[in-house]
């Protein structure tokens, strides 16, 4: 959990967001990049190891828990995305005075809750 309060910490002092010729992008430190992409790898394991559950016709409750596990390993990768825009890139626009990206934030938490 403290490669996560460390990636938090990274955030809040990197700006998150910006536009270029291309579009919005989000800049994150490196070590966040790899914490995300760390949890990211081994949720991937984790839906192999799903499906190979379902190819063996594992029992169905011992798939549901694995399904679950994988559900709140998103989420965490979601709150801890969540978090540090809300601390550089929400908080910098605000701060511009482009209150739009309130409204863009709460459609944002509506869809992570759903």
């Amino acid at each position: 959990m403290n490669e996560a309060i460390d990636a938090q910490h990274d955030e809040t002092n990197a700006s998150c967001c910006h536009t270029d010729d291309e579009g919005r992008k989000s800049h994150h430190s490196e070590r966040t990049k790899a914490t995300l992409v760390a949890r990211l790898n081994r949720i991937e394991g984790q839906i192999r190891g799903v499906k190979g559950m379902i190819e063996k016709d594992t029992y169905c409750d011992d798939v549901l828990n694995q399904i679950s596990a994988i559900q709140a390993a998103l989420n965490g990768v979601g709150k801890l995305l969540l978090e540090g825009h809300m601390r550089s890139c929400v908080i910098e626009r605000i701060q511009e005075g482009d209150n739009a990206v309130i409204d863009e934030l709460l459609k944002t938490v509506n869809k992570l809750l759903k």
